[in-house]
């Protein structure tokens, strides 16, 4: 039974919001940010439990149309799907009673975003919008909404509400910080994706499903390798800028193996072999600069 839900719900593919949780947390632990693990936990629980979710609607939609097996009967893979939504809607609520409005937007909008990923008349998967948004949900409003409920109130952006007026007030240094950290867990859980379409590519001709991949050609595969070159260009960046510390330039060293990789991927792109790889970068990459930042802790 267990292992069934685990395969329903894909639990290995979990390291996109796992790494990027781990490599924020050390971030703010670097930067010696008070964390509110109470928050965290809350956000944490309520993200995972989510990503479950998203992952069994997209497997409960795809075995109606594709023909194949669900772990569960489809009465029981669905019951699973509206406890997980319902679970993590109500953790979302509660991070949102304890913040403020910002935590209840953006759960909402992670929320429609999850929903219509699959589901839906013209869902997000089947259009060009899979990768971009796969990256952005998962490498930039993880990282800011951490950042936003354990740094002090207005540290990055602050929502004043009435009757009349609605205005925001954004800090542009803390943003933008925001934006160079993302940068990294962006790029490498966008690139899960391009590989994914990459490799799908005639079969989702078949079927219609038009993805980035069917309209850039041949320069998927260049937008492919420029994400991960990207990713080292942040790291000097941030370096330079002294977000991170000097220490994170050891993550440098990591470019020849991801190199490697991406030259074989470019070379053959299949399902099989060498999809695998894009994974492989994700964990070498995430890995490195989460570890190299928590090393940074003992030297700062």
């Amino acid at each position: 039974m267990i292992k069934r839900f685990l395969n329903y719900v894909e639990i290995r593919t979990k390291i996109t919001s796992l790494f990027t949780f781990l490599m924020t947390i050390a971030f703010l632990l670097y930067r010696r940010e008070a964390i509110d693990w109470r928050l965290t936990g809350i956000f944490f629980a309520g993200m995972f439990l989510f990503d479950l979710a998203t992952t069994a609607i997209n497997n409960y939609i795809d075995t109606k149309t594709n023909h194949q097996t669900l772990q569960f009967k489809r009465s029981i893979a669905l019951i699973i799907i509206l406890i997980l939504l319902g679970m993590s809607t109500i953790l979302g609520l509660y991070l949102a009673y304890l913040t403020d409005i910002v935590i209840l937007l953006l759960g909402g909008l992670c929320f429609l975003c999850g929903i219509f990923y699959t589901y839906g008349p013209v869902p997000i998967s089947r259009q060009p919008l899979g990768e971009i948004l796969s990256g952005v949900f998962y490498g930039l409003l993880i990282p800011f909404i951490l950042m936003y409920i354990n740094m002090p109130e207005g540290a990055l952006l602050s929502v004043n509400l009435s009757f009349e007026t609605i205005s925001i007030s954004l800090n542009v240094v803390p943003i933008v910080t925001v934006i160079l950290f993302s940068i990294i867990p962006t790029c490498v859980t966008a690139n899960i994706m391009l590989a994914n379409n990459i490799c799908d590519l005639e079969k989702d001709i078949q079927v219609k499903r038009h993805t980035l991949p069917y309209y850039l050609g041949r320069r998927a595969l260049d937008l492919f390798a420029g994400l991960y070159y990207l990713t080292y260009i942040a790291i000097i960046v941030m370096v330079i800028l002294r977000i991170l510390s000097p220490i994170c330039l050891i993550a440098l060293l990591t470019f020849f193996i991801v190199k490697k990789n991406i030259n074989e991927f470019l070379s053959v792109q299949d399902k099989e072999t060498t999809f695998i790889l894009a994974i492989k970068n994700y964990i070498i990459i995430m890995g490195t600069n989460t570890l190299m930042i928590f090393i940074s802790l003992l030297f700062s």
